[in-house]
């Protein structure tokens, strides 16, 4: 405890800490300024009952970190951005060019890989909005617009998405943390204060064991994320000695910490993502009148309305996306590289070739434990929705799994901070 408050009291007394946590307190409170400015022409009666209705909103309200509730100005959201960002880790995969970029070129290739996403934001984020607001406009919910006044919106919507992309990439230099998760974990916990009002209004005695029952539930998700997210198998490594100019240095032994979860709450924003894009495809469709878009839009809304097809969906797309994404960010191969290149070796595994399929098969099992945890919690709440009939289970739930990830990796990223400057 004693050592927890030191680095709590160096967080706000060292320049470089508190001026990074400052700077994302300050962008946050900019991103909820946009957040409240909604777009000309809405009719809110409309909006909240078409918005109670509709679970795709809802998800779609976790990207847009809770703009899309009042139709703001930054309603799309990060989603365009994260749709590119998928669009261009699927292309390392199937580009040979695109994947050197990523993994070999250092920050320089990084860099232009980032540049590439922020171009392919700004098409989606136009095919987003044109397809949006002509399904809000022909569901009532935006009123008495002209042709003018209608690509003025999409204007501001799409200009809104690319300024709080701009916001999330500035928090991740100036700041602490992935930018485009802290916006999304912002929009989250803002919809807090309104959730609990709404409870305790709403608040029923005949089911306050369902309520202790979800508490529960909530504390055994956040409990079981920070268990799996923490948890390590250690690698042992030895560094072997070696003499330069009759000086003898090295063997000594260290580890190499391979998580469970490597990914993170990467997976689930993908698995969303992914979720989203049919609906999303079909809206910008129907602005063209086309005959088929009509009964496409019916067949994957009753996809999505089923608990137990929705759930397998989801289940499957989080299992495969862990997969993907470990894939991505860690190479065995480079690691093994870089160990016999440092002079260290795994004992009683030979380096190079060996090394590299060692760590592959190891950080298969690992991500595999990992994948199923991920999935299971992903979708235990919408089983309790399926058991209780609460629509609001199965976001909530998606929700707390976003916080809680968001908020470790705020911690473990402080924490590095702290001990950079204590050392």
């Amino acid at each position: 405890m004693q050592k927890f408050f030191r680095k709590l009291t160096l967080v706000f007394t060292e320049p470089a800490i508190r001026n990074r946590v400052l700077f994302i307190l300050g962008a946050l409170v900019v991103f909820r300024m946009l957040a409240s400015i909604p777009i000309p022409g809405v009719d809110q009666a409309v909006l909240q009952q078409f918005f109670a209705n509709n679970q795709f909103l809802g998800l779609l309200n976790i990207f847009s970190g809770g703009g899309l509730a009042n139709l703001s100005i930054v309603m799309l959201g990060v989603g365009p951005f994260i749709t590119a960002a998928i669009i261009m880790q699927l292309m390392t995969v199937m580009s040979a060019r695109v994947k050197s970029l990523y993994n070999e070129e250092g920050e320089a290739g990084r860099a232009k890989f980032t540049q590439y996403s922020r171009l392919l934001t700004l098409p989606l984020a136009v095919l987003q909005g044109f397809g949006f607001l002509t399904l809000l406009q022909s569901q009532g919910v935006i009123t008495g617009l002209s042709t003018f006044d209608f690509i003025v919106n999409v204007i501001l919507v799409v200009a809104g998405s690319m300024l709080l992309m701009w916001i999330g990439e500035l928090i991740t230099e100036y700041g602490i943390g992935n930018g485009v998760s802290i916006i999304i974990f912002a929009g989250i916990v803002a919809t807090l204060p309104s959730t609990v009002s709404q409870l305790a209004f709403t608040f029923d005695p005949s089911q306050l064991p369902l309520y202790i029952g979800f508490g529960f539930v909530a504390l055994f998700i956040i409990y079981a994320v920070v268990f799996m997210t923490e948890a390590e198998r250690p690698v042992p490594i030895t560094y072997a000695k070696q003499s330069r100019g009759g000086v003898t240095y090295g063997g000594s032994d260290s580890y190499l910490p391979l998580r469970l979860n490597q990914a993170g709450v990467i997976p689930i924003i993908f698995a969303l993502s992914i979720l989203l894009f049919p609906q999303m495809v079909l809206n910008i469709l129907s602005a063209f009148n086309l005959s088929w878009v009509a009964g496409a839009n019916d067949t994957v809304t009753a996809i999505l309305n089923n608990q137990f097809i929705y759930g397998a969906i989801y289940f499957i797309l989080v299992f495969l996306f862990t997969f993907f994404y470990t894939a991505v960010t860690f190479d065995p191969e480079n690691v093994a590289k870089n160990l016999q290149r440092n002079g260290a070796f795994i004992p009683g595994i030979r380096p190079g070739n060996h090394t590299s399929e060692y760590l592959g098969n190891l950080i298969t099992r690992l991500t595999l434990v990992g994948a199923i945890f991920l999935g299971f919690v992903a979708v235990l709440p919408i089983g309790m929705q399926m058991a209780t009939g609460i629509a609001a289970l199965a976001i909530g739930g998606t929700a707390v799994l976003i916080v809680v990830q968001v908020v470790l990796d705020l911690i473990r990223r402080l924490d590095a901070q702290v001990s950079m400057r204590e050392y």
